[in-house]
């Protein structure tokens, strides 16, 4: 057996796993470069030079695909429960006893149906009572508003008398000028000789009545205006008069007002379409204001309801398309409705609802639910989950073919695993995918790839 053979393939084998293996390490040890009249002179030295060197550096034949970016819809999970859209407990406003027939949970109602009926006991009295407050105050105002003409005649009538008591006072007071006059003339004759002093008392007395008109006619005006002033007050008191009847008709109809509004809470009637959660309550039984008639949801449409994470809410908006399957298998599809704007306290999460149609009711409130909100399409690659593979840095990501042919590691981002295969984010919009043989070769190796159709 010839020895030499076996020695050259372990020399090949020993020189193949240095530039594959160790091709850094090889590099390292190397990187001092011989001069170029050095190297002149081997090259001349040594014609084989060239063949030696494409011996020890091959290209490694690789696989790809073209691999081109599509939009991948992308979409919120989420872990809910089913909601009714309206749910209200009808309670008593006033207190009685229920003299209707009770109906039973489960019957489907429309909105005004009647629910329950209390005992009205002494209100058809009261209001009867209330009505003849009303009538008697109504009867009362026709008298008032009569008494206010009067007064304001008497006003006038004062007026009037004012008028002639300044008139008296002025012609009293020319009384008391003409008798000033007289008076002094007589008594400038009575001085000359040319007047008797019986003539000169009976101007002095003549000019004492004047005055004495004077302060009679005063008085007489100031006693009509003192009736001018009680004559306004009358006036003023028939208008109070007046006030206070209409006060008393406004309490009167606030009276009949109350009565029948309590007579009308007798009758408790559905607020809106639905379905009874609870018995109404049973014959015979007191209701007293607050004390509940029945339940009654709404199931058309059902709300489903979720809370999501504070890194997700972002990525949800109102409108949005939404599915739901229900614990029993069911898939729904609605779109969301609300949206938090305040997270919750203790969760730090934000509750969103989701619309679904319920036209036949056969969802129930409370039913668990997985959710998927959809999202904002997202740019990435479906790939093979062989072809990813991990960097010295331990980073995940893919051996990619650049333009000179060499290999080149692009990190990427993990977004969905599908049977087809991964999608990823981070690579370009058109990239070549080395998906056999990527652990075989390093950045910046030759490669000789070889091309696949993509998976759709």
């Amino acid at each position: 057996m010839k020895i030499f053979p076996l020695i050259t393939a372990a020399a090949v084998s020993g020189v193949l796993y240095l530039l594959v293996m160790e091709r850094d390490y090889l590099f390292t040890i190397t990187q001092s470069e011989p001069d170029a009249a050095d190297t002149g002179l081997a090259a001349a030295a040594d014609p084989a030079i060239d063949s030696v060197t494409a011996a020890v550096a091959p290209t490694v034949s690789v696989v790809a695909i073209h691999s081109v970016a599509q939009s991948l819809d992308n979409a919120v999970v989420l872990r809910g429960r089913t909601e009714a859209a309206r749910q209200v407990e009808v309670r008593a406003e006033t207190q009685g006893a229920v003299i209707s027939e009770p109906l039973r949970k489960g019957t489907a109602i429309a909105a005004g149906d009647l629910l329950c009926t209390l005992d009205p006991g002494i209100r058809a009295t009261q209001r009867d009572e209330a009505l003849a407050r009303l009538s008697e105050a109504q009867a009362r105002l026709p008298e008032a508003l009569a008494q206010i003409p009067a007064a304001e005649a008497g006003v006038l009538s004062a007026r009037a008398r004012v008028a002639e008591g300044r008139a008296r006072v002025a012609e009293a007071e020319a009384r008391l000028a003409e008798a000033a006059i007289n008076q002094s003339a007589t008594t400038r004759l009575s001085e000359g000789g040319f007047a008797s002093e019986t003539r000169v008392v009976g101007a002095d007395a003549t000019l004492e009545s004047a005055r004495a008109g004077v302060s009679s006619a005063m008085a007489g005006l100031q006693a009509v205006e003192a009736d001018i002033i009680r004559a306004e007050a009358a006036v003023q008191g028939a208008a109070a008069a007046v006030e206070g009847v209409r006060a008393g008709i406004q309490s009167a109809q606030a009276g009949v007002a109350a009565v029948e509004a309590d007579i009308a809470r007798l009758t408790i009637r559905a607020p809106f379409d639905g379905m009874l959660e609870t018995d109404t309550a049973e014959l015979g039984s007191l209701l007293t204001p607050g004390a509940p008639c029945a339940t009654i949801i709404a199931l058309d449409p059902i709300k489903v309801v979720a809370f999501v994470a504070e890194a997700d809410v972002a990525r949800i908006a109102p409108g949005a398309l939404a599915g739901a399957r229900l614990a029993s298998g069911q898939e729904v599809v609605g779109a969301v409705t609300f949206l938090a704007r305040a997270a919750d306290e203790l969760t730090r999460t934000f509750r969103v609802e989701i619309e679904v149609p319920n036209a036949d009711q056969t969802i129930r409130q409370g039913e668990t639910a997985d959710i998927l909100i959809q999202t904002a399409g997202q740019s990435a690659h479906l790939v093979p989950q062989s072809a990813l593979t991990l960097d010295d840095d331990g980073r995940l990501g893919l051996q990619t073919v650049a333009a000179d042919q060499t290999a080149a590691f692009l990190p990427v981002g993990f977004l969905r695993d599908t049977v087809d295969g991964v999608w990823v984010t981070g690579l370009p919009d058109q990239v070549d995918i080395i998906i056999v043989g990527q652990e075989y070769v390093l950045d910046g190796v030759a490669v000789t790839p070889t091309y696949r159709e993509a998976a759709g």
